[in-house]
């Protein structure tokens, strides 16, 4: 008997399941005696390596996965608060299990035996339904690659539909408050097409020039800013321009929709609905436009006609993809479609419902608007005078100490520059976080300044944090007289009683701007640094927040 102690189940066997005789089969039959004669006659000299590749080993598919799992763990989980596009969601657990994780849905292709794919159907079509519905569109298409895409397909779009002293026209502008991996997706696709890309201050752009087409403007803007561009569309209009919105459909149940402000088309994103991001994608993007554009909008649409016994019945009613009809005819040649992505976020909306959705982005809204409220009477600039789930924040000179702070706890901004960042909130966030970012971002004694107490912007996690990891804790010896006590409760991390000042640590403060708190936790006592003044007038029964720096 045989021993085949390094035997190891390779992944291309299982992958192809190609046998050696298949391949010698296949060989004989074209003429050739080997793979890598083969190789010799087909690819040209030129552009093959002389040597082999310099690789490893190859590992098996169990080896494969547990290395795979060991790199992963190396990665420092944060929280993100980016925004521009991507942000946390909760996917519902009947939707996890039934749709994502289910191979009927997860391997499907494109539906193009309607008899056996009425289910997908019908999920695309309630995903063109809700894209209509909350853009105010009239037609949307059955999804898209991403948001950028979708941007660089609208362009493409109207392109060619160019007309009259426009025939000619080859200049696209972008406004600067969209998202930046937006504007560079259009901007690389602009190339091929011979389009000059103009990117700057929407307001200040002259929308009479002779040689602009069209327009992309996001809605909300990247900034967070919530602009009503009715007025700008109309006066596009006027010079035969096409307008296109990107867009958050979320917000759209707040907000009012493109479409009543008279976008040709209208893109962006599914993502946030039930979609995780997934380090960066994949994501489905959406399409929507008006009912004049239906024989050039890109992908594919899903409508409903009848079967042979007269029962409603959905099929594929238009794509325009170059694989599908006459090349000349095609408006795209990308991805047309991200199914099981599109199919997920139209469950999750059934799953909430419109008074579900609304639900949720209130509450976005809500914990934004606490926000810009209490650090604006902090004293914190913010730039955007109106938003939806993001505000934009200039600290002068501080942006570098706030993301080090975040960093410390597991926090991700949005740093613009050295004075500026911003953050976003989604479903996921909380009170907690909300009270968190506040902490970092004002010092303490800028509650007092406001005439706020703040121990009323209590984030328990902060301590809780400290005392379990030691972070920002040094432990003291020696004579505690006279020293700022402060009791912890060591069952219960996280709960401080009151912390006071005499008149000498106060004066201290006062002149340093800086303190040490003592407390003890089970009998130890323990410092910590905590940053900000506290101002004249503070007495023994004042609360101090413990912001740990």
């Amino acid at each position: 008997m045989k021993f085949h102690l390094d035997a190891s189940e390779a992944f291309e066997n299982r992958h192809h399941g190609q046998r050696t005789q298949d391949e010698s089969a296949m060989l004989q039959q074209i003429g050739v005696a080997s793979i890598d004669q083969l190789i010799d006659e087909t690819v040209p000299a030129a552009i093959r390596l002389p040597k082999p590749l310099d690789l490893p080993s190859a590992l098996s598919e169990q080896e494969f996965l547990a290395y795979f799992k060991r790199v992963g763990q190396q990665n420092k989980i944060f929280r993100s608060f980016i925004g521009a596009g991507y942000y946390d969601t909760v996917v519902p657990p009947v939707i996890l299990r039934n749709i994502l994780e289910n191979p009927a849905w997860y391997t499907a292709y494109t539906p193009y035996q309607a008899e056996i794919a009425q289910g997908r159907l019908e999920m695309l079509l309630n995903f063109q339904t809700l894209v209509s519905d909350l853009t105010a569109m009239e037609i949307a298409n059955a999804s898209l690659l991403d948001e950028g895409t979708a941007a660089a397909e609208a362009m493409s779009m109207f392109l060619g539909a160019r007309k009259g002293g426009k025939k000619n026209a080859n200049t696209f502008f972008i406004s600067d408050l969209c998202h930046p991996q937006t504007i560079d997706v259009v901007r690389g696709r602009a190339i091929p097409l011979g389009v000059e890309v103009i990117v700057g201050d929407y307001a200040s752009f002259d929308i009479t020039h002779p040689d602009l087409f069209g327009v992309l403007l996001q809605y909300p803007a990247t900034t967070g800013e919530v602009i009503d561009y009715s007025d700008f569309i109309a006066a596009a209009h006027e010079q035969q321009v096409f307008v296109t919105v990107a867009t958050d459909l979320l917000a759209l149940t707040l907000l009012k929709a493109p479409g009543e402000m008279g976008a040709d088309a209208v893109i962006g994103t599914a993502q946030r609905l039930g979609v995780p991001m997934g380090y960066g994608g994949p994501h489905a993007a959406f399409f929507a436009t008006k009912d004049a554009y239906k024989r050039q909008i890109p992908g594919r649409i899903i409508g409903v006609s009848v079967d042979t016994e007269g029962n409603p019945a959905m099929r594929m009613a238009l794509q325009t993809r170059e694989q599908h009809i006459r090349r000349e005819k095609a408006t795209s040649n990308i991805c047309t479609a991200q199914v099981l992505l599109s199919v997920m976020s139209a469950a999750y909306c059934i799953y909430h419902g419109p008074e579900g959705l609304k639900r949720i982005a209130q509450k976005i809204y809500g914990l934004t608007q606490l926000t810009r409220e209490i650090i604006q009477s902090l004293g914190v600039e913010v730039v955007n005078s109106h938003h939806f789930d993001t505000l934009t924040l200039r600290i002068p000179g501080r942006s570098g100490r706030v993301r080090e702070l975040a960093e410390e706890r597991g926090m991700n901004f949005r740093y613009l520059n050295q004075d500026v960042f911003s953050l976003s909130y989604d479903e996921t966030k909380t009170m907690a976080n909300a009270y968190k970012f506040m902490i970092i971002c004002c010092p303490v004694g800028a509650y007092y300044a406001a005439g706020l107490n703040p121990v009323k912007i209590l984030v328990e996690d902060e301590l809780v944090r400290a005392v379990k990891g030691g972070t920002g804790f040094t432990k003291c010896g020696g004579n505690y007289a006279g020293s700022i006590l402060g009791q912890v409760k060591a069952e219960k991390l996280g709960y401080a009683q009151v912390l006071w000042l005499d008149g000498e640590h106060r004066k201290y403060v006062e002149e340093v701007g800086t303190m040490n708190i003592m407390f003890k936790i089970a009998g130890e006592i323990y410092t910590a640094p905590i940053e900000g003044t506290v101002l004249p007038g503070v007495t023994r029964d004042s609360m101090i927040h413990l912001s740990l720096s």
